[in-house]
């Protein structure tokens, strides 16, 4: 016989499970391996396809090189970056060819005057360590002063890609009255010192960890571009020429808030995302199918 006190009973641990069901659904970022414990600041991942490697590396205060992962998330290669220093690298990408790059254009205080990207040669990644085979060095022309303002921190950066022999970057708002916004900047691909052009901007949302772009990448045939912050991925298309922010843009939650640093495209729907070891969460390498992801509305 079934007690009043048994249904009660009954009742919460179904209700239990259809909350638990509920919110598996809505989080569709799954894990595929955890990051070696030596590498705690993860900040940028890329892909090679020839040798099926990711490469990583971390952020200000570790050493100057990258890493090499392979499928199991265990540590394969390790490169010193010589004649180089890590001040705040916080992106890696790759370009058509395979050749990496390192931005170390981290600048949280933005008050940094020495901004740079460092082309690492496909053919010297076997090796122990290399010099970068040229640096690109860049400045915000809008800038005019180092630090500027707390109202106007608007020119720390943790994302970009390759495209068509240029970087674009998206920066990281800062600024003490924060409202979302993400400038889109594009600097040459090429050895010298640049003026970052200005191409866009957008408005990615209200709280910092929602609207904080952490990460970028362009997919393999250049019709989507994928930003990230803490808890969604934004997927612009249809844009016009490389102003890549004028774009149709989606946002999917992640269902999962981290601090998340580094995003790039497996394929055309599907995303690898990484993100920091923080106490007791992060430190993993995730997947996201875009075709299972939860759409939200525009900001």
């Amino acid at each position: 016989m079934i007690t009043p006190v048994m249904k009660s009973y009954i009742y919460m641990i179904s209700s239990s499970i259809l909350l638990l069901a509920c919110q598996q659904d809505t989080k569709k970022i799954k894990t595929v391996y955890k990051f070696p414990k030596s590498l705690k600041e993860v900040s940028g991942i890329t892909y090679s396809n020839d040798t099926k490697t990711l490469w990583t590396l971390e952020d200000s205060g570790n050493a100057n090189k990258i890493y090499g992962l392979d499928s199991r998330g265990k540590i394969s290669k390790e490169i010193t970056i010589s004649g180089t220093k890590n001040v705040d690298w916080e992106d890696l990408t790759k370009d058509k060819e395979g050749n990496l790059y390192i931005g170390d254009f981290g600048n949280n205080n933005n008050d940094r005057k020495d901004l740079c990207i460092y082309k690492l040669s496909k053919d010297k990644l076997s090796r122990e360590h290399f010099k970068p085979e040229y640096t690109v060095k860049f400045y915000y022309p809008e800038q005019k002063n180092f630090p500027p303002s707390k109202n106007d921190l608007l020119y720390d950066v943790e994302s970009f890609f390759e495209y068509k022999n240029n970087f674009y970057l998206f920066t990281k708002n800062r600024s003490k009255n924060f409202d979302g916004t993400t400038y889109l900047y594009r600097v040459p691909n090429k050895e010298g010192n640049f003026k970052a052009k200005l191409l866009g901007s957008f408005k990615a949302g209200k709280t910092f960890d929602t609207a904080a772009i952490t990460s970028a990448d362009i997919s393999p045939n250049d019709s989507k571009v994928a930003l990230l912050s803490h808890t969604r991925v934004f997927i612009f298309e249809n844009f016009k020429a490389d102003n890549f922010l004028s774009g149709k843009v989606k946002i999917f939650s992640l269902g999962h808030n981290s601090q998340k640093e580094s995003i790039i495209f497996k394929d055309e729907n599907s995303l690898l995302i990484a993100d920091e070891k923080d106490k007791n969460t992060g430190g993993y390498l995730y997947s996201l199918d875009l075709r299972e992801a939860k759409l939200e509305s525009q900001p």
